[in-house]
């Protein structure tokens, strides 16, 4: 008794090359274009035109292969026109095989360490928007600063800087601060007393008044350099950094909007000391991402490098706050002032007629004690 044929598995794809090899030979053909096929479009999405264009060669290719090979009609047939669960098979395993190895790199990126710097920069991107938006800042794009604004700004300054290098001096030779530490080509504290000295005097020690924001920063500052010196990474960064980045533009417009002749007021904008910013930026961030810190401690100084942000934000409010408590104070003086004055000549105005006559009755005394006289 002869034993009955199976039918072949309608899912040619699934089989084996082996087992095609053995059975259909001729059926190979195809099976390897696909898989060629999908090797061609691991560089190319299959939404890509490049993926369209190989899936639109496909059948030509298969044919052409096909007639190279001394087949019967019916097995050049099946070889050009491979059955479409082959094609959605090798396919399918394909976009399987392209989403675990996405996947994949996606779970090692996210594993592997990136640079501080670029870590800082993605955790502080959305403070950074927030701080250029201030109203001080804003002044500073528009080309309006005042005055005003900019020696109160100094003085704010000087305290949050005079904290921090302070700071930086006496950490100097801890491991996470002694990278970045360029005290030759950073050092604000000296220009900005010379700012200082020219907008208010020798004397201007005893005229500096800053904002509660700008205590409680330098505050902060003082604090980490005793307990966390790892942390005034995050300071130094977001502030020398900042004023290195922007420094040459914002001199220029402060210089313009207040009518400044010569840089004079201005020293805290230039770096003389770095000959190119762009370079130094390069070399600093180098410094700081070879810091060697704990998993802990990176964390910590991403937060800090966020409540940095915070920190000015708050001054810049805090400054401007004082602004315009300054101007509001100055126009009710004014205000004030005014209204005396007309009162005084209401006054006057009232008591002239009195004035005219006590006058007159000067003038008869004065005469009759001439009459008397004679």
């Amino acid at each position: 008794m002869k034993k009955k044929k199976t039918p072949s598995a309608p899912l040619l794809g699934l089989q084996s090359p082996c087992s095609l090899a053995q059975r259909k030979p001729e059926l190979l053909i195809p099976e390897q274009h696909v898989i060629q096929l999908c090797r061609g479009l691991r560089s190319s999405s299959f939404e890509s035109e490049r993926g369209r264009e190989l899936e639109t060669s496909s059948l030509y290719k298969r044919r052409r292969r096909a007639r190279a090979l001394k087949l019967n009609k019916r097995a050049r047939q099946r070889a050009a026109t491979p059955s479409e669960e082959l094609n959605h098979s090798w396919f399918d395993i394909f976009r399987s095989t392209m989403e675990t190895e996405k996947r994949t790199q996606k779970s090692a990126e996210q594993t592997v360490t990136r640079d501080l710097s670029e870590q800082i920069k993605e955790v502080t991107k959305e403070s950074h928007v927030r701080a250029e938006n201030t109203e001080l800042m804003l002044s500073f794009q528009r080309g309006q600063v005042t005055l005003p604004q900019y020696k109160l700004l100094l003085c704010s300054l000087y305290e949050i800087y005079r904290a921090l290098e302070e700071e930086m001096d006496r950490n100097s030779n801890h491991p996470a601060v002694a990278p970045i530490y360029f005290p030759a080509e950073l050092a604000r504290i000296k220009s900005i007393e010379k700012d200082l000295e020219y907008f208010y005097g020798p004397d201007w020690r005893e005229k500096i008044v800053v904002p509660v924001a700008t205590q409680r920063y330098s505050h902060r500052l003082r604090q980490i350099g005793k307990e966390n010196p790892e942390f005034l990474v995050a300071h130094a960064y977001t502030r020398y950094l900042g004023d290195l980045s922007g420094g040459q533009v914002l001199g220029r417009i402060a210089q313009k909007s207040m009518g400044l002749k010569s840089g004079e007021g201005l020293s805290f904008f230039a770096f003389p000391g770095v000959s190119s910013p762009n370079l130094f930026k390069q070399l600093y961030r180098s410094r700081m991402n070879s810091v060697e810190l704990t998993a802990e401690e990176r964390n910590g100084v991403l937060e800090e490098a966020v409540r940095a942000f915070e920190f000015n934000i708050q001054v810049f409010d805090g400054l401007q706050k004082m602004l315009s408590v300054a101007g509001n104070q100055q126009r009710q003086s004014s205000t004030d002032s005014k209204a005396v004055h007309g009162k005084t000549l209401q006054i006057l105005g009232t008591f002239s007629p009195m004035l005219r006559m006590v006058l007159g009755l000067f003038v008869a005394l004065a005469a009759v004690v001439g009459l008397y006289a004679l």
